[in-house]
């Protein structure tokens, strides 16, 4: 009966060891992960993402904060899908920026060549008269 006792006893051990080794082993990639996404909306903030894709910035900071809140509770698996998430909504809140940016300056290009070519209309026609 001691026997089956110990057996009992070091199998409840085992199991709780791999537990604890389990939770160690979901940690590192959500404290990992958080990092980055805190990264990514720092380049997306940089990139001006605040003013020109505004809606996507906010959701990227909501879910960075949720996912800093889940890290604390140690709910890693839940820290670590909202990192992700973060990062994403960052990304695209940088490349929305971007692109408002490239659209912005080929329509100044635009005004600019329009006006050079007004300019140079009437040159000519104050010329051939």
């Amino acid at each position: 009966m001691t026997t089956i006792h110990h057996r009992y006893a070091s199998m409840c051990a085992l199991a709780a060891l791999l537990g604890l080794a389990a939770c160690a082993s979901e940690k590192t990639p959500a404290v990992a992960d958080v990092a980055v996404s805190r990264e990514a909306v720092a380049n997306a903030t940089s990139a001006g993402a605040a003013d020109l894709a505004p809606a996507e910035m906010q959701s990227a900071r909501d879910k960075l904060m949720r996912a800093n809140q889940a890290l604390a509770a140690k709910d890693y698996r839940t820290a670590q899908d909202l990192a992700n998430q973060a990062s994403a909504d960052a990304q695209l809140a940088q490349s929305k920026a971007g692109s408002t940016k490239a659209t912005m300056a080929a329509d100044e290009l635009q005004q600019s060549i329009r006006a050079l070519r007004e300019e140079l209309n009437r040159t000519n026609a104050t010329s051939q008269q």
